[in-house]
């Protein structure tokens, strides 16, 4: 008779670990997918807490100024200093591509336009987000490791009052302040550039800014930044607050918050954009 062919042996185990990488691999999708809904359940959560508190005594004005001079005091130089090189480059791509079509009068309102209502919110957000909001995780987060938070909550005083609120108020407050500053300093800057190099008319420059800009288009900054200031302190104290794992959990916590900060201020420009016009959001 002939022999039946081998059959090759089959281990035990190995259906077992086949199941367990399949659901290994199911929970890490999972996980990936739901991440950014803990994210915001996270935020809202804390944002929630921030509310409940801000408006309960006792109000520690001192932390209130502290905070404010720290988040638009501390960021006036690097506001200022990117938005001089931000109008100037806008100047120099304009000028250089409206004369190509004789249009380079309308310079100064295009200009103007940008600024007040993207450019200056978004970058001045992000050089807060870049400066003082790395710094507020990493202070929170060595605060969280320390158990200097901890202590806190021994002593009955609320962190979150204590910690967050003043940080958020100021991030409300003074980004708005830096989006102004940003608008004055980036027009200047657009203005030497264009004039003084390109040889653009001074008179039609300031005619057109002043004629084509209007309340309109600075108070629709003003609002974006007021939801950027909010959401970059909001996200920079959540990650420190919930900071662990030690020296290393804080500079993760960091390096979380920036680059959530960028993105929640690219994803708020456009929605804010699309309710104050009235339009669809996609």
């Amino acid at each position: 008779m002939p022999e039946a062919a081998p059959t090759s042996p089959t281990t035990p185990g190995e259906p077992s670990k086949t199941r367990a990488a399949l659901r290994d691999a199911a929970e890490w999708l999972a996980k990936l997918l739901l991440a950014p809904f803990a994210e915001l359940g996270a935020l809202s959560k804390l944002f929630g807490e921030t509310l409940f508190w801000g408006i309960r005594p006792p109000y520690r004005g001192r932390l209130f100024v502290e905070s404010m001079e720290f988040i638009g005091i501390g960021s006036i130089f690097i506001v200022s200093l990117t938005a001089l090189f931000v109008g100037g480059v806008l100047a120099l791509q304009l000028v250089d591509g409206f004369r190509d079509f004789g249009a380079e009068n309308q310079t100064g309102a295009v200009i103007g336009l940008a600024l007040a209502r993207e450019v200056g919110p978004v970058f001045a957000a992000l050089m807060v987000t870049s400066r003082a909001g790395s710094a507020m995780t990493t202070e929170l987060g060595s605060m969280r490791v320390t158990n200097q938070i901890d202590a806190l909550v021994t002593m009955a005083v609320s962190p979150v009052q204590y910690l967050i609120v003043p940080r958020v108020f100021a991030g409300f407050v003074m980004v708005p302040v830096l989006t102004m500053l940003f608008d004055v300093v980036g027009t200047f800057g657009a203005f030497f550039v264009a004039v003084s190099l390109l040889g653009l008319d001074p008179g039609v420059f300031m005619d057109r800014l002043r004629w084509l800009v209007d309340w309109d288009d600075v108070s629709q900054g003003l609002i974006k930044a007021m939801v950027f200031g909010v959401a970059v302190t909001l996200i920079a104290c959540r990650h420190g607050f919930y900071a662990k794992g030690g020296a290393a959990g804080v500079g993760r916590a960091t390096n979380r918050a920036v680059v959530q900060s960028a993105i929640a201020i690219l994803m708020l420009d456009y929605l804010v954009t699309s309710i104050v016009l009235g339009e669809g959001l996609f």
